[in-house]
């Protein structure tokens, strides 16, 4: 990978008990506040940023921001007002020449002062960083590198930027981490944005063009949808030093007891009730979709999953479609649509910025996403996909074998395997569908023809992540769906309106959820999660 990319200028979640929320919008700006004393790598900050200043008196006012992404040659000879962040800025005695980026594109815009200018002088009090506002006539550009240029009569510095910690040079994404609050400045990470919100969009645009109803589920819940048990707390029944909040009836029962760890009386907390946050919208969804026909949530999920790997996060979003009167095959079939109808529009709207990624974070980006939308998935059930890996992992002459885990039929497929299926055995896309019942969800529908030894699941294993779709058809037979929660040692009382929707009108149906991060970091090749999404969260992170 061409490190390149990095230069910026290269074309706790346990919830205790909370305080009232308190909108601070008179909050001093960061660089006047006390210092952390938190040994952290804290970088030097800008200093406070000075008046507006100006070298010009207008006597006419300064024309509307144009957006530097709408700016071609169809607009030289207009007078335009741009405003952004300064990239680079390069002095001569007759010229000046400043690099300004506003965020709405990759290439920004090149701003030419001239000399005898009476906003020239301004220009030596300039640096990498810095915001300002630029007025001036669009020409032709006399280089190569860009067909316009902005000729500036008139410059406004808006915020100064000493000490950025952003300069001309090389930064990892590592360092970049570290100050989440301003990596969206350099090119990698604002590609990325762009392309998320690009997905976003596209994402609203699918399921309304096909006749979805668009689902708000909710992000406490009482219900574990996936019977891991790997799900945050939350609770206000807890004091700032974490014991209990006192009550009379936790005094008693703690007077009862021979053990002195005092216990949290969750019949007193807020929900009278254990809560947590929400590991994925499912299982609301299927409420309504057993009312409305098709429905999709999209929102933000959470897992307890002490996982501190380049391809988990602790929070995250899903987009999780719930359709009724559907079976496994319209399950996979819907699948498969949306993934080409999102990659499909990133590769009309945001061309530049996948170029981008195909020249600096993977070589070939645009060729496999183009396979994407152009050939039909692979499909083949978990067994015949076990088979495929059996006898790609037996051992060579050496005694060596393909894999570091074991294959074979019964166990989960691990992500060497989801990968060697998706990139090497068939190069492209590929769901696997009717795993093993054992090894996945209790909601999932037992198949009939092998007696529920296999589940009607599927899977979208796709280059380079691995599985980006998990799915099923649901469990709509009331006894079958009781047996199944009772063998996973679930409490009906948690699940009491879950299994009333098959008392009530039951009809076969399918879903499935997709990793919202993961179909960014495919789309562009980034390879750790945590450089597509804007604040990640992970194990020993919560920062920002």
């Amino acid at each position: 990978m061409n490190p390149a990319f990095l230069s910026p200028h290269f074309p706790r979640l346990l919830v205790s008990p909370l305080r009232p929320l308190r909108h601070n919008f008179l909050r001093p700006p960061l660089h006047f506040r006390t210092p952390s004393l938190r040994p952290v790598h804290r970088l030097p900050l800008a200093t406070a940023a000075a008046p507006p200043e100006s070298t010009t008196q207008r006597s006419q006012p300064a024309p509307p921001r144009t957006r530097i992404n709408t700016v071609s040659s169809d607009l030289i000879g207009n007078t335009l007002c741009v405003k952004g962040w300064v990239r680079s800025v390069r002095a001569q005695k007759a010229f000046a020449f400043i690099d300004l980026n506003d965020g709405t594109n990759l290439a920004g815009l090149q701003i030419i002062v001239h000399g005898d200018a009476p906003c020239f002088p301004l220009v030596s009090t300039l640096s990498t960083g810095c915001s300002i506002s630029a007025v001036g006539e669009l020409v032709a550009s006399l280089g190569s590198a860009q067909p316009v240029e902005l000729r500036a009569t008139a410059l406004t510095l808006l915020g100064s930027a000493a000490q950025y910690p952003l300069q001309k040079k090389r930064h990892s994404l590592e360092f970049l981490r570290s100050i989440a609050h301003l990596r969206p400045r350099t090119n990698s990470i604002a590609a990325v944005s762009r392309i998320r919100s690009a997905l976003a969009m596209a994402t609203h645009a699918f399921f309304s063009e096909n006749g979805f109803v668009y689902v708000h589920s909710p992000l406490i819940t009482a219900s574990d949808c996936e019977g891991a048990g790997e799900m945050f707390r939350v609770t206000t029944a807890l004091q700032q030093d974490g014991t209990p909040q006192p009550s009379e009836s936790s005094q008693t029962e703690h007077s009862e007891q021979s053990d002195s760890t005092p216990r949290v009386d969750f019949k007193n907390d807020f929900f009278g009730k254990p809560a947590f946050l929400t590991v994925s919208g499912q299982l609301s969804a299927e409420c309504f979709a057993t009312a409305l026909g098709d429905v999709y949530t999209f929102g933000p999920t959470f897992r307890a999953e002490n996982s501190n790997t380049s391809r988990h996060l602790a929070e995250f979003w899903m987009i999780e479609p719930e359709m009724a009167f559907a079976d496994l095959h319209d399950d996979m079939n819907n699948a498969e649509q949306l993934v080409k109808y999102l990659v499909s529009h990133v590769i009309q709207k945001c061309s530049a910025d996948l170029a981008f990624f195909d020249r600096f974070i993977q070589k070939g980006l645009l060729q496999k996403l183009n396979t994407v939308v152009e050939k039909p998935f692979a499909r083949l059930s978990y067994t015949e996909a076990i088979d495929i890996l059996e006898r790609a992992n037996k051992p060579n002459k050496k005694g060596k074998r393909r894999f570091e885990f074991e294959v074979r039929w019964g166990v989960d497929l691990q992500s060497e395997h989801e990968r060697y299926l998706a990139e090497t055995h068939f190069q492209k896309p590929v769901f696997v569908y009717n795993y093993p019942s054992a090894i996945k969800a209790f909601y999932m529908r037992a198949n009939d023809e092998d007696g529920g030894k296999t589940c009607a699941a599927m899977d979208l294993l796709v280059p380079g992540i691995g599985e980006l779709i998990g799915g099923s058809q649901r469990e709509e037979r009331l006894d079958v769906l009781e047996d199944k929660i009772e063998k996973s040692g679930l409490e009906f009382d948690a699940y009491w309106w879950y299994l009333d929707l098959r008392r009530f009108g039951t009809v076969p149906h399918a879903g499935y959820g997709l990793g919202f991060e993961r179909m960014v970091q495919f789309v562009t090749g980034m390879e750790n999660i945590r450089d597509v999404i804007p604040f990640p969260r992970y194990p020993g992170n919560a920062e920002f």
